[in-house]
């Protein structure tokens, strides 16, 4: 089981994150929280590539406004999570992605994220230099940043029903992305890899974390 530690970013910021897994793991992963901060659904997600045998860090990115932050998925939450993402800028975003790269070493890195941390998975891919593999879980934001040129294989989920993310989305980054795997689940909703929403999708996560797993040991030999 993890724990919380503290981390340094460039700029001098300090933030907490959760951190799990062997310590002798020859690659690392950083998980990238939803808009509801490192709560017990990113915990767990966590404990799954420990699981897998990676050493693991989940940055609290609300740390730069509200620390603490451990919101459920009721209506009030998920407008708290939105209020709180706008409070934060993409580039403190990327620092603080940096930072828990940094404290996971020498190893070679992937990057996952879900929801807003689905997006900054895609950013670790094209802002970033530390990840030799990214992956990204229905994030809304991949669309609007389709044009910007990843530095390592990427591979993306998301849910053909999801009324944030619409389609024509999800085909516009397919076109100006032709080298990463998109993968769209028949039926499934946003975040139907969350077993605390009502939108979560057993079936659908299954095969998406089978996915993600088989993506991130091809790629993090």
């Amino acid at each position: 089981m993890g724990q919380f530690i503290t981390l340094n970013a460039q700029d001098g910021h300090t933030l907490s994150a959760w951190q799990t897994g062997p310590a002798a793991a020859r690659a690392g992963i950083v998980v990238i929280q939803e808009i509801f901060g490192v709560n017990n659904h990113m915990r767990n997600m966590c404990e799954k590539f420990a699981d897998q045998g990676y050493a693991v860090i989940a940055p609290a990115l609300f740390d730069r406004t509200t620390r603490g932050v451990e919101l459920g998925y009721t209506a009030d939450d998920v407008t708290a999570g939105r209020d709180l993402r706008g409070t934060l800028s993409d580039a403190a975003v990327m620092l603080d992605v940096d930072a828990a790269a940094n404290a996971l070493g020498s190893r070679k890195l992937g990057i996952v994220g879900y929801c807003f941390g689905g997006t900054v998975g895609w950013w670790g891919a094209t802002r970033s230099t530390k990840f030799a593999a990214a992956n990204g879980w229905y994030g809304g934001g991949v669309a609007g940043t389709r044009m910007e040129r990843p530095g390592c294989p990427v591979q993306l989920h998301f849910g053909e029903k999801d009324t944030g993310i619409p389609l024509t989305d999800v085909e516009a980054v397919r076109a100006a992305q032709p080298g990463v795997e998109v993968f769209v689940y028949p039926g499934a909703q946003h975040g139907f890899g969350c077993d605390e929403r009502g939108s979560f999708s057993a079936p659908d996560a299954a095969l998406a974390h089978e996915r993600t797993f088989a993506f991130f040991a091809k790629h993090l030999k």
